[in-house]
Order: structure tokens, then C-alpha cells, then sequence
């Protein structure tokens, strides 16, 4: 089915009745990294001789698919402002910033973009990578999000990470040079990591005074080499500690935690991801990517071909999407909660009915279980945010709004 019959499709009678949509963003993915790391179970594939990979990186054919994509996918958003582009992978940094600015400017030309629109490149933070981040700036990126992960080279090896703490010190450097924004990815809870160790990447990482942190336990995810060769890790009460520790000193430094694993500085907080937060909708294109669109009487998720090779086959044959499905009503008051309450400053009740196109008597009553449980405020002005033990006890609070 193309976009035209799904558009089409779409905006026929459904569950749900939505007033206005959501804002919009764009996220594109690109899949290659130099190694893959142990713990990581997003679509990413490795390009090199490791891999049996032999060459350049398809980076022209890749990205003609890319624009195969959005062209195919116009009809579902046309006229819509787009607020933000993240591209992610995978190690985007990887493509060359001249490829980079030819894919913005290729995707300016097809989405009407809100002025001053935030452009997002995740980056690593090897030599090669980094002697790129002028030129992606250049380019038209706004933002880097720079996958540090550890100061520590013990850490960083027991990650599986290609770069040093050197180099990773010197990745920040260079993007403070050049970026106004910019954001730090660390990971806690790492094998072998004791507090003491946290206390010293944490010196590093705040050393550099970065505008916003991305800070996030190490997780053992099925079908990953950690997941069939698991590493000793802390246990739970030292990683909650490390996790109390992580909050104390990021707020003295300046930071605030504005959402369960990220802390910013006034104006730096990252509006692609405040968006998925705030159940925006989101297309995704590229290699495994996954939307979520809104239309008047339906909430509609996509998922791409995972495939880098198949995906290039199949967008360039104006079919991208390998699934997509109506978000059952029953389902949006979990799907919408499971975002929306990781902010700790939390949202509008309002934002709800406008966001899921269902009445507030849908969660009224699991609100009001929640408040009794001491895990939700709700403000007289319709305000709601999760208290502090709400927010310990995040999972729990969200499973309340799963369906019976």
C-alpha cells in the first residue's frame, strides 16, 4: 500500500477524536558503526573488514533511499512544520559532512522546517569523527550528541568502545569549540565500576561543563553479547546510590534533571526528545526506524525495513515501511503515560486529551489511584507531575495505566 491509499486509509472513521496534531519532528537513521558494542541492541550493523564488509560506506546509494523514503511518506504529513531533525544510528559521524549537509538541504527542500529548527548528529568520539565536527556544523547541524559512555579506558574497554579517554576529552573540547549545544552520553552501573569510580567520571565529564548530560544505567538487553556472556555489575542498592550521587552533583554544577536520565542548563534542554516525551509525533526514516503519526481519528505506528541493504532495495521501490498499525485506544493511555511521566516537571492534564484524542475519564481513575499511592501530584491548575517517590518508583507508576 503506498502513502497516498494509507493517507487516504487513515483519515477514515476511527477510536479516537483529536482536535489539532501533535508537532512534528523527523528522525533519521544511519546504521553503520565501526564495531558493535556488547551491550547495544539498536539496528546498528558494522561496516569494515571485521565485519566482511569491503569499502567505502554506501553513503550516495543510502542516502537516495533516504529521500525515496520521505517522498513516499509526503502525503501522510504534508504542509506539517517540522521542529526538529535527529539523525542517529549507528554512528552517523561516520558519513562525511559534505553528504551530511546535501541530505539537509535535500530534506529542507521536501519538509517545511520551523524557523531555527534544532538539527541533532550523534557523534563518537574518535579522531576520525572528530576532526569532522567544523564541517558538520557547517553543514547546517545544530546540536552533537557525543557517545562517551566513560573517562575511564578501563570502562571504556569493557564497553567495547572504539575511542580512549583521551580522545574522548578531546571530542568535547572539540565540540564546545564549535557548538553552542552540545550533549554527553555516560553510562553508570558499568562491570567493575565502584562509586568511587562513578565519582571520577563524573569530575571529567562536569570538568568540561556541558550544556546537557545524558546519563544512563547500563542495561543487559536481550539478543546482545552481554545478554549470552553477562558482565558482574553492581548490585541494585549501589547502582541507586550511584543514581542518588549522579542527581547531587549535576544539580551543583548547574544542571537540572528535567527528565528520568537527562539533565540540561537553562535553554539547553533537547526539543527533539522533549517531543517523543510529550507524544509528538515523530516520522522515522532509514534502516529500522520507527514513526508515530497522528491523524484526526487515528494514532498510527510504522517500523522500517531492518535490513540496511533490503531497506535501500525496498525504499528505492517506494515501499519503506515493512510494518505499521493503529494504536488501539485502550493502549495510548499506557503508550502516552510511559512518556509523558518521565519528566519530572511533568504536563498539562489537557495535554492528554489533546495529544491521545480520548476523554480524561479514561485516567481519571488511575490518576486518582496513583495520588492515593503518593506517586502523583495534581495541581489545582490541572497540572501533573510524578513526586519524588513517584519518580523512584517510575515503572511501577507507568504499569498502573497498562490496559486490563
Amino acid at each position: 500500500m503506498g502513502a497516498t491509499e494509507a493517507a487516504v486509509l487513515w483519515q477514515r472513521p476511527g477510536q479516537v477524536r483529536l482536535h489539532g496534531l501533535p508537532p512534528l519532528a523527523l528522525y533519521v537513521h544511519l546504521p553503520w558503526c565501526l564495531k558493535k558494542c556488547p551491550y547495544c541492541d539498536f539496528n546498528s550493523h558494522e561496516w569494515g573488514a571485521a565485519s566482511g564488509q569491503a569499502g567505502p560506506l554506501p553513503q550516495q546509494d543510502y542516502v537516495r533511499a533516504l529521500l525515496a523514503d520521505l517522498e513516499a511518506s509526503l502525503p501522510l504529513v504534508w504542509g506539517r512544520p517540522v521542529g526538529s531533525i535527529f539523525i542517529g544510528g549507528g554512528t552517523p559521524s561516520l558519513f562525511d559532512p559534505d553528504v551530511i549537509g546535501r541530505l539537509l538541504s535535500d530534506l529542507r527542500a521536501r519538509l517545511p522546517l520551523e524557523p531555527g529548527a534544532e538539527i541533532t548528529l550523534e557523534a563518537n568520539p574518535g579522531t576520525f569523527e572528530r576532526e569532522r565536527f567544523a564541517a558538520f556544523r557547517d553543514a547546517g547541524v545544530t546540536r552533537l550528541s557525543i557517545g562517551v559512555q566513560s573517562f575511564d579506558d578501563r570502562f571504556l574497554r569493557a564497553l567495547g568502545r572504539v575511542h580512549d579517554a583521551a580522545q574522548a576529552h578531546a571530542a568535547v573540547d572539540e565540540a564546545a569549540r564549535y557548538f553552542d549545544t552540545f550533549n554527553l552520553d555516560l553510562m553508570y552501573a558499568l562491570p567493575g565500576q565502584t562509586p568511587a569510580d562513578l565519582e571520577r567520571d563524573l569530575d571529567a565529564a562536569l570538568a568540561h561543563q556541558p550544556p546537557h548530560l545524558s546519563v544512563y544505567h547500563l542495561t543487559i538487553e536481550p539478543n546482545t553479547w552481554f545478554a549470552k556472556h553477562p558482565p558482574t555489575v553492581p548490585d541494585d542498592d549501589t547502582a541507586y546510590a550511584m543514581l542518588d550521587r549522579i542527581a547531587e552533583r549535576t544539580a551543583a554544577a548547574g544542571l537540572v534533571r528535567y527528565e528520568v536520565s537527562a539533565y540540561a542548563r537553562a535553554g539547553h534542554r533537547c526539543r527533539h526528545n522533549l517531543n517523543y516525551w510529550q507524544f509528538g509525533d515523530y516520522l522515522g526514516i532509514g534502516a529500522g526506524a520507527h514513526g508515530k503519526l497522528s491523524f484526526a481519528q487515528r494514532i498510527v505506528r510504522q517500523v522500517r525495513w531492518r535490513d540496511p541493504a533490503r531497506y535501500v532495495q525496498q525504499a528505492l521501490a517506494g515501499t519503506p515501511v515493512a510494518q505499521e498499525h493503529e494504536v488501539a485506544a485502550r493502549d495510548l493511555p499506557f503508550e502516552f503515560m510511559l512518556n509523558a511521566l518521565r519528566l519530572r516537571d511533568g504536563f498539562a492534564l489537557r495535554t492528554f486529551s489533546e495529544r491521545t484524542g480520548l476523554p480524561m475519564n479514561a485516567v481519571s481513575a488511575t490518576i486518582e489511584r496513583a495520588r492515593e499511592r503518593g506517586w502523583l501530584a495534581v495541581g489545582d491548575d490541572g497540572w501533573l507531575a510524578p513526586t519524588a517517590r513517584g519518580f523512584d518508583w517510575l515503572s511501577d507508576l507507568q504499569a498502573l495505566f497498562l490496559p486490563d
